[in-house]
């Protein structure tokens, strides 16, 4: 008998792995299985028995029922975790493959922070599509540590974060600065100033993002070389938001100045203070030629 051949094995092995990669990778996003499925393109029934044998498997259930949806066990959500990350890794390689043929016509996936996505990141993807008009892209938004997880991932090729990061196994171009100022609702204290030092915002109630964003690290470092530590009345997951609560009163902000009118009071900060936003990549990992080209292109933005 002749030997199977090996790439006949992993194309096996692939064939009946990757659904069900697909499925927990669908239902870590949206606990539904019918959604699930119809994602997938299998028919409710298999997604089902998939799970069953899963559990069987691990001798613990993947998932339980919960009304008409299902929520995933702690197993269950390791499993759709690593599934994503797994995909991710896979959809990269082919996607690298398929560039090398011709890399005008790939797709490039950027992760980035959600205030990036009012102006940097439309203007970069229109220049670069202005060049490249076959090019796709596939946008993720996050907090910072979420962005950087994901490029760690190989869930995006490339990031644009700040400020830019200081870990092993990165590297980074900068490709704006953005001054910070205070942001204070109409009739404050001190909100005919002409600038305001960090210091004089020790008695005051900040309102800014969560914990992993980076304005707030530079909000926690700004604050602490002031002397004092910022109380957080409010945190949130968008600039907007942060700006809606200052309209309301409920706190000051350090933020990146706004383009356009916004109702707010927006004072200079003293000394100047500004962040990097940087364009990220992982420093020993292949990079697809198109997201290269597109990192070439945004580096070149900066000069």
């Amino acid at each position: 008998m002749r030997p199977i051949p090996e790439s006949a094995i992993i194309n096996a092995v692939m064939d009946e792995l990757a659904p069900k990669l697909a499925v927990l990778r669908a239902l870590g996003r949206d606990e539904h299985v019918t959604h699930a499925a119809e994602a997938v393109g299998v028919p409710q029934p298999t997604v089902s028995r998939w799970l069953s044998a899963m559990g069987d498997a691990l001798g613990a259930p993947v998932v339980v029922r919960t009304g008409r949806r299902v929520r995933l066990t702690r197993a269950g959500r390791l499993l759709a975790d690593a599934a994503d990350r797994a995909l991710g890794v896979l959809e990269a390689g082919h996607r690298a493959a398929a560039e090398e043929v011709d890399p005008s016509r790939g797709l490039v996936a950027v992760g980035f922070l959600h205030l990036l996505g009012r102006s940097l990141v439309p203007e970069l993807v229109r220049g670069f599509r202005a060049e490249h008009p076959h090019v796709r892209f596939r946008l993720v938004q996050g907090s910072r540590q979420a962005v950087l997880a994901q490029l760690a991932d190989g869930v995006v090729d490339v990031a644009l974060v700040a400020p830019p990061p200081e870990l092993p196994g990165f590297a980074h171009t900068v490709v704006r600065e953005q001054e910070l100022v205070l942001v204070l609702p109409p009739g404050h204290r001190l909100a005919d100033r002409d600038a305001v030092r960090v210091a004089e915002l020790a008695d005051e109630d900040f309102v800014g993002l969560e914990p992993g964003y980076g304005l707030r690290r530079i909000t926690d470092d700004l604050c602490a070389a002031a002397g004092f530590t910022p109380r957080l009345a409010f945190e949130g997951q968008e600039t907007e938001t942060v700006r809606g609560l200052v309209t309301a009163g409920l706190g000051v902000a350090l933020l990146p100045h706004a383009e356009g009118s916004t109702g707010l009071v927006e004072l200079p900060l003293s000394p100047r203070a500004a962040r990097e936003v940087a364009l990220v990549w992982l420093a020993d990992a292949p990079v697809p030629p198109v997201a290269r080209a597109f990192r070439e292109y945004a580096a070149d933005q900066s000069r």
